[in-house]
């Protein structure tokens, strides 16, 4: 059996919440929240192909 990881300062309790926000959230404050982030000036967000995600999820994972 895999024991699940989270990161620093995450908890099953922290990602039970993440999950809950995004279940209950309505479309039109999915879209504000997404017109927000893309205003957001320290983040930056950017189209990948689906297929390029594994790659990066292992550049991120070797990073830390």
């Amino acid at each position: 059996m895999n024991k699940n990881r989270f990161p620093a300062d995450w908890d099953g309790q922290r990602v039970r919440g993440v999950i809950a926000h995004y279940e209950e959230q309505t479309e039109e404050q999915a879209t504000l929240e997404d017109e927000a982030a893309l205003k957001n000036q320290t983040e930056t967000v950017m189209e990948v192909k689906s297929e390029l995600m594994p790659v990066i999820s292992k550049l991120k994972k070797e990073e830390i």
